[in-house]
C-alpha cells in the first residue's frame, strides 16, 4: 500500500451517472499515460484546461477536459492528470481500462491523499479532515471537517509541542552540565511552564466531547407504552411516515431508525416497542427487550407520555427505569384537553402535539439541551475525532505527571521521561510519527479516487 513509485488510476467522483465525472492518474508517469490516452500531439500546458479526445484501442471514448499538474504543485505532490468526461460509468470505467493498459495500477482506497500526506502536502489530521469532509451529512460537519482540513488543530497542536521541545530542550542541556550545575531551567519554573502547557491541552479536549458529537453523531431513543404517540412522534421529527400509526396497541415492534439534523448535528432517532408490564405475545416481549437494551445506549432517552390519558403504572415504572439516563420528557397530545398537570411529569416536560406538529421546536432545542448545551452550534470544535481524541488525553495526563515530578524536585530524567511521552502522542496525531499499520487502517476507510 506504501509503495510510491509507481502510478495509480483511479475514478475520483461518486459512484452512478452524472453530467460530469472526473479519472484522476497521479505518479511519474501520469503525463505519458495522459498524453497517451488522448494522443495530443505535444504535452498539455499545465494547469491549463484542455480539450481533447480520450481514445482507447477501438478509437475514440469521448471528448474530455483533460489538467495536468506538475510535482509538487499538486494534491498528492507528484505529477497528476485529471480527465473530466462525461459521467458515465461505461466511459469513465474504459478511460481507467486504458490507462490500465498504459501501465498505471488502479488505486488503493484513500491512495491519493495517502500519497499527499506521504509527500508532505497535508498532515495525518488534514487527511483525515479530507475523509470526514466527503463523509460529511450536515453544514456543521463540513464546517468542522474544512476547519481541520485549513489546519487550524495542526497548528494548535504544533504550537503546544513547540512550547515542550523548547522546555525539553532547556532540561536536556541542564543534564547534559550537571559537573559544571549549569541549570537552564529549575524546577518550580519547569512546573509552572509544564502546567501552562497541560492548560491549552486542556482546553482543546474541554470542547471534544461537543465535537465528537458533530462528528459521529448521537442516538436519540423514543420511549413510553403502547399509544403514548412515539411512533408519531418518530414520523414529524423525521419529516416522513417510516413508522407505522394505528390505535392498536403494539403496532411497533422492533427498532426503526432514520437519521435527522438538529442545528447541524446529526441525531439518529430510533422508535421502539411500547414498554408495559404484561406484554401481549413472544414478539411483543422481544420487541420490549430491544426496547429497553436501546434505552441503555442512547446518549439520550426521550420518553413520550399521553397528556389525555391518565398516567399508568407502565409510565411510572418506565419514569423509574429512565430517572438515571440522560432524559428528556415530552407529553403528547396536547391538542386535546389534559388529563393531569404537566408538573406531574416533572419540572423539564414540555408539552407537544405529534399531530399538529405544536411544541416539536421547543422539543428539539431540548435535545440539544440535553445533549450538553445549543453552544454546539456557535463555534466549530477543533477536536472530533476520537483517535485525536484519545492522543490528546493520555498526552494531558503525561503532561500532568511531568508537571508534578518537576513540582516534587525530582531529576531532570523523571520529568523527561513525561514531556517527550507526551511530544511522541502529539506527534502521532498529525502523523509526524506514526506506525505503518495505523496508516493502512486510516487510508483504508476512504473511498477510492479520493
Amino acid at each position: 500500500m506504501f509503495r510510491t513509485d509507481d502510478t495509480i488510476v483511479a475514478i475520483a467522483t461518486p459512484p452512478g451517472r452524472g453530467g460530469i465525472g472526473v479519472v484522476r492518474i497521479s505518479g511519474p508517469r501520469s503525463h505519458q499515460v495522459v498524453e497517451a490516452l488522448t494522443r495530443h500531439g505535444r504535452p498539455f500546458e499545465p494547469r491549463y484546461a484542455t480539450l481533447a479526445e480520450v481514445r482507447g484501442p477501438s478509437g475514440t471514448v469521448d471528448r474530455a477536459v483533460v489538467t495536468v499538474f506538475i510535482a509538487p504543485h499538486s494534491y498528492t505532490g507528484e505529477d497528476v492528470a485529471e480527465i473530466s468526461a462525461h459521467g458515465s460509468p461505461v466511459i469513465l470505467q474504459g478511460i481507467v481500462v486504458e490507462a490500465l493498459r498504459l501501465g498505471a495500477r488502479l488505486a488503493e482506497p484513500g491512495e491519493f491523499t495517502l500519497r499527499a500526506y506521504l509527500n508532505g502536502r497535508i498532515d495525518l489530521i488534514q487527511a483525515e479532515a479530507v475523509r470526514d469532509l466527503v463523509e460529511a451529512v450536515t453544514p456543521l460537519q463540513a464546517r468542522a471537517a474544512f476547519d481541520q482540513l485549513e489546519g487550524t488543530l495542526t497548528e494548535e497542536i504544533r504550537r503546544i509541542d513547540r512550547a515542550l521541545l523548547d522546555l525539553c530542550a532547556r532540561l536536556e542541556a541542564s543534564l547534559d552540565f550537571p559537573a559544571e550545575g549549569y541549570h537552564f531551567v529549575n524546577e518550580n519554573r519547569a512546573a509552572d511552564e509544564i502546567a501552562a502547557i497541560a492548560h491549552d491541552a486542556a482546553g482543546l479536549l474541554a470542547d471534544a466531547r461537543r465535537g465528537g458529537m458533530i462528528r459521529d453523531g448521537v442516538q436519540v431513543v423514543l420511549a413510553g407504552r403502547p399509544n403514548s404517540g412515539k411512533s408519531s412522534l418518530f414520523n414529524r421529527l423525521a419529516g416522513a411516515g417510516r413508522a407505522i400509526v394505528t390505535d392498536t396497541p403494539g403496532t411497533t415492534r422492533d427498532l426503526i431508525t432514520e437519521r435527522i439534523d438538529i442545528d447541524g448535528v446529526p441525531v439518529t432517532l430510533v422508535d421502539t416497542a411500547g414498554v408495559r408490564e404484561h406484554p401481549s405475545d413472544p414478539i411483543e416481549v422481544e420487541g420490549i427487550a430491544r426496547a429497553t437494551a436501546a434505552h441503555q445506549v442512547a446518549a439520550v432517552v426521550l420518553v413520550v407520555l399521553d397528556g389525555a390519558a391518565p398516567i399508568t403504572g407502565d409510565d411510572r415504572a418506565l419514569l423509574r427505569r429512565t430517572e438515571g439516563a440522560t432524559r428528556l420528557i415530552a407529553v403528547n397530545k396536547s391538542d386535546l384537553p389534559a388529563a393531569w398537570p404537566l408538573d406531574e411529569a416533572g419540572a423539564d416536560a414540555i408539552r407537544i402535539s405529534a399531530l399538529t406538529g405544536w411544541g416539536t421546536d421547543e422539543l428539539r432545542r431540548g435535545i440539544l439541551s440535553a445533549l450538553g448545551g445549543t453552544e454546539v452550534q456557535r463555534e466549530i470544535p477543533a477536536v472530533t475525532n476520537v483517535r485525536h481524541r484519545d492522543l490528546l488525553a493520555r498526552a494531558h495526563e503525561a503532561l500532568l505527571r511531568g508537571r508534578d515530578a518537576a513540582a516534587a524536585e525530582l531529576p531532570e530524567e523523571f520529568v523527561l521521561a513525561d514531556l517527550n511521552e507526551a511530544r511522541a502522542l502529539l506527534e502521532e496525531m498529525t502523523g509526524a510519527r506514526t506506525p505503518d499499520d495505523l496508516l493502512a487502517v486510516i487510508f483504508a476507510s476512504f473511498c477510492i479516487g479520493k
